[in-house]
């Protein structure tokens, strides 16, 4: 017995010997490309902060098979490319991977194993791609009854864009359950990065605030959370900062003007496409609700008065307005971080911002909610 128990303990020994040699200096993908076609080479990509770029390429062997050894700093989010189509992992260094796809599945489905990270990722995926059939079958059936009518119609297109923002709305829900139960994982990350950021932000800032501890060696999970530290203060739930800036007539216009009221602070320019746009619907709304306590401070990017005011003259917008003529550098802008038009903040009469980029029909539900409620 005592013989058996000594080799046992020598085998033992040497295998933790042989997991000791694995390299942690890189990862290894080893992988097989089934019915490859006239496919001949695989590529490699890697996330940085901004961006994919591509790393590396290797020529198919035989029967399909392939293998990428790469190094990596930190945990990142990789992709394989092989005929066009695009397959997610998150990989570390030590990891050994085993992929394996049939390119002519017109699911692109694949299977992966040997990181944890990377069947999160596959599961995230899962999801988009759940919505995207629902939604490009959606999208085909409207083309379709265009086609046979011969033009686009106004009415097929109020029937099916319900429908269609419908679905968004449910994947966006479905991506947040699948962060909220996967929070610890770098793919929960990637998963929050592909929600819409001006929708999303209060959700963002909640997760930013969450992980601010984790993925420290990860550049891309350290931007966004210094910038939603940045977004925070002019988050939902905040007191709005108050400012100094110019109105029409030159004089100045503060927000503290507002105290005590309801104001929709509006940015926008005579330039934005966008924001002319919805300015029909703001001038729809204001009309309803102006005698209810609602107020509106127009904050233009614009640079030229000239365009400034033509714009509000044009789009009848008979609401207060002001600019610092800076585009997007003018301290008001760059107060609230604004980034993209159009942008507005609803601020209550205790100055606190109560909901933040809302536009079309959900401006049009948040203020009937608000200046309809029962007595």
């Amino acid at each position: 017995m005592k013989r058996h128990s000594s080799i046992y303990c020598l085998v033992a020994i040497f295998a933790v010997a042989l997991l000791s040699c694995k390299d942690k200096s890189t990862f290894v993908i080893n992988g097989t490309i089934k019915n490859p076609g006239s496919l001949k080479k695989v590529y490699l990509w890697q996330a940085d902060s901004s961006r994919l770029n591509k790393v590396d390429s290797t020529n198919l062997g035989e029967n399909g098979q392939f293998q990428f050894k790469h190094s990596t700093p930190y945990a990142n989010l990789f992709n394989i490319e092989a005929g066009g189509h695009i397959f997610d992992l998150i990989s570390k260094n030590g990891d050994a991977i085993e992929f394996s796809t049939n390119i002519a599945d017109s699911s692109h489905n694949y299977t992966i194993s040997g990181s944890e990270e990377s069947d999160k990722i596959k599961e995230f995926n899962a999801i988009n791609n759940q919505y995207t059939a629902r939604i490009n079958k959606l999208v085909e059936e409207y083309r379709s009854k265009s086609r046979q009518i011969g033009k686009e119609s106004d009415s097929l297109l109020n029937v099916y864009r319900p429908l269609i923002m419908a679905q968004l709305g449910d994947q966006s829900n479905q991506v947040l359950k699948f962060i909220d139960a996967n929070s610890n994982s770098l793919a929960a990350f990637y998963a929050m990065m592909s929600l819409e950021p001006m929708k999303y932000e209060q959700q963002m800032v909640a997760y930013a605030e969450k992980i601010k501890d984790q993925f420290k060696d990860n550049p891309a999970a350290q931007h966004f959370i210094k910038r939603m530290q940045e977004v925070e203060p002019i988050s939902i739930g905040h007191k709005a900062p108050d400012f100094s800036t110019t109105g029409v007539d030159g004089k100045p216009v503060k927000l503290s003007d507002y105290k005590g009221k309801y104001v929709l602070l509006d940015f926008w320019a005579s330039w934005c496409g966008p924001c002319r746009q919805e300015n029909p619907n703001v001038v729809k709304q204001y009309h309803i609700y102006q005698s209810k306590g609602l107020n509106i401070l127009g904050i233009s990017l614009d640079v030229q008065k000239a365009n400034w005011l033509d714009a509000i003259h044009k789009d009848a917008l008979t609401w207060q307005h002001a600019s610092d003529l800076k585009n997007f550098d003018g301290p008001t802008e760059k107060l609230y971080h604004i980034e993209a038009i159009p942008s507005n903040f609803m601020i209550d009469p205790q100055g606190v911002i109560v909901a933040k980029n809302i536009t079309g029909t959900d401006l049009e539900e948040f203020l009937n909610k608000t200046f309809n409620k029962p007595q």
